[in-house]
């Protein structure tokens, strides 16, 4: 049996309405490459793993006893392929024809940059430009606090994190990389040790990207690589992720900022969220600024230490059940 190229990782949360498009996409996008595809699923209310077990008999499936977060899941699956490249793809993207094979030709003939993204489009073929963000900094989070991203947003010197009114039309080196699209070299997952399990659901990417360039890589993306994203499909909505998403950014300024950068990081980022709720209850018009304040006590002090998240078989079964964080299995495979 010829071996796999790239183990294709895809983490699944009440992706049930997503994750066969995204599956039936592969063979096409990935051409003549020779792939494993790794589904880790970790449990909500629907039936994704069933979805997966039933239609996709091909696929290693990878049942969590519980939701260990998606920087955990991503290692599991990860660690149930030894192919040489590793990429991770979100369940609520459909890659193009060709894509993915074209992100692996573009890896193999630019090495060094370590980790490799592409273009993320709208349902509607326009762009939906997460696929990469600027690296965040003092000036980026002054600017946050400010209010000067909001009130020039996708400007290069006030909104630096959104890189700009780059279309993500060339190949370019970016500060991050964002998971639902990254491609690196089997070499470059394992001096790294994946994803850092401290990051429940957002801020690992931007983590990953930052430990990469500490160590001389230079992330990258290219625009021949094109996947369509339905952005939020494989979370919960925005609103109901504040939490989430602001104990990333306070991990990631305790992790990548040093001595007093990382206490004035943390605090504009607290301030600005104060801030915009202010604003918020004033104007009677904003987001879920005066929610995210609420639940302030859930993001202050960025994410908690978790224990890491191991498979209880991998190769031979199919569909096998991965530990929870806690070293948990219900027993059944």
């Amino acid at each position: 049996m010829t071996e796999p190229e790239v183990a294709v990782v895809v983490v699944t949360y009440n992706s049930a309405e997503w994750i066969s498009r995204c599956l039936d996409a592969l063979p096409a996008a990935l051409g003549d490459r020779r792939a494993h595809v790794v589904v880790v699923d970790n449990p909500a209310t629907d039936d994704t793993a069933d979805v997966v077990a039933a239609r996709h008999p091909d696929v290693t499936l990878l049942r969590n006893a519980r939701n260990v977060g998606f920087a955990a899941a991503v290692n599991v699956g990860a660690a149930a392929s030894s192919a040489p490249w590793v990429l991770l793809l979100n369940p609520d993207t459909v890659p193009r024809p060709g894509s993915l094979a074209r992100l692996l030709e573009f890896a193999e003939n630019h090495p060094g940059h370590g980790l490799y993204g592409g273009r993320t489009l709208a349902e509607d073929g326009t762009l939906e430009p997460t696929s990469a963000w600027g690296a965040p900094s003092v000036w980026s989070t002054v600017c946050f606090a400010t209010g000067l991203s909001s009130f020039f947003p996708r400007s290069r010197v006030f909104d630096p994190e959104s890189l700009g009114r780059w279309q993500r039309d060339t190949v370019r080196e970016v500060g991050i990389v964002t998971g639902c699209l990254l491609l690196a070299d089997r070499g470059t997952w394992d001096r790294l040790r994946g994803m850092d399990e401290r990051y429940f659901v957002y801020g690992e990417d931007a983590d990953l990207s930052a430990r990469a360039r500490r160590i001389g890589l230079r992330p990258v993306i290219t625009p021949d690589a094109e996947v369509v994203h339905a952005v939020g499909a494989s979370s919960e909505e925005a609103g109901g992720n504040f939490a989430l998403v602001f104990a990333g950014k306070v991990t990631y300024a305790r992790t990548h900022f040093r001595g007093v950068a990382a206490g004035v990081v943390v605090w504009l980022l607290r301030a600005g969220v104060a801030w915009r709720a202010t604003l918020e209850r004033v104007t009677h018009r904003g987001g879920n600024w005066s929610a995210g304040w609420a639940c302030r006590d859930e993001w202050w002090d960025g994410f908690p230490p978790r224990e890491s998240a191991q498979p209880v078989a991998v190769g031979g079964a199919r569909d096998v059940r991965a530990r929870d964080i806690e070293g948990e299995t219900d027993g059944r495979s």
